[in-house]
């Protein structure tokens, strides 16, 4: 990529992936390294990952993921790669944070790492699926993750089969404004 908006322009929500080809190790490491570079209110880095690329596995978290009644998310399953990411307890200074300034600092921590670790894998000629919509009793359950952490997202990621689609956003005009409020 030459620039950077050229990178957040082909960065899309991907659904269709090549199942039979494998990411590459190399790949893995290099997005979750820059996901873990993100910064975070105090440090605290309230976040961990559960990297799936077992077969099986994946197709229970496909059912943990879909939602075939209303026909959500059911490419999840296809994605060589699941990242569950995980809320972890932050830290004492970003909890008295949060608690003061009535923000919940670790999912503003966690919309950031993943917006890296996105960003890291369409860098990485990957796609991404950020799935919010899941079975949380399903996907604790699989994993035996405990009451103390909570599944927050799941990135699917792989290689792509989607075409590149056009961004539609709202008007720059409509939604930045300069000293004062729109």
């Amino acid at each position: 990529m030459d620039t950077f908006l050229e990178l957040v322009k082909s960065r899309q929500s991907d659904r269709g992936y090549d199942f039979t080809r494998a990411v590459e190790q190399e790949k893995l490491d290099y997005i979750l390294k820059a996901a873990c570079l993100a910064p975070s209110a105090c440090n605290a880095q309230p976040w961990s990952f559960i990297v799936v690329n077992d077969t099986e596995l994946k197709q229970k978290m496909g059912l943990a993921i879909s939602t075939k009644a209303i026909g959500m998310n059911n490419f999840a399953n296809q994605a060589p790669v699941q990242i569950i990411i995980l809320e972890e307890s932050a830290n004492l200074t970003s909890k008295v944070g949060s608690f003061l300034k009535r923000k919940h600092f670790p999912l503003l921590d966690i919309g950031i790492i993943t917006a890296h670790l996105t960003l890291a894998a369409a860098e990485q000629g990957l796609g991404t699926c950020i799935v919010g919509w899941f079975n949380e009793k399903k996907v604790r359950t699989i994993f035996n993750i405990p009451s103390s952490s909570r599944p927050l997202l799941i990135i699917t990621l792989g290689y792509s089969t989607d075409a590149l689609r056009e961004k539609k956003r709202k008007p720059m005009n409509d939604i930045v404004s300069y000293n004062t409020y729109k």
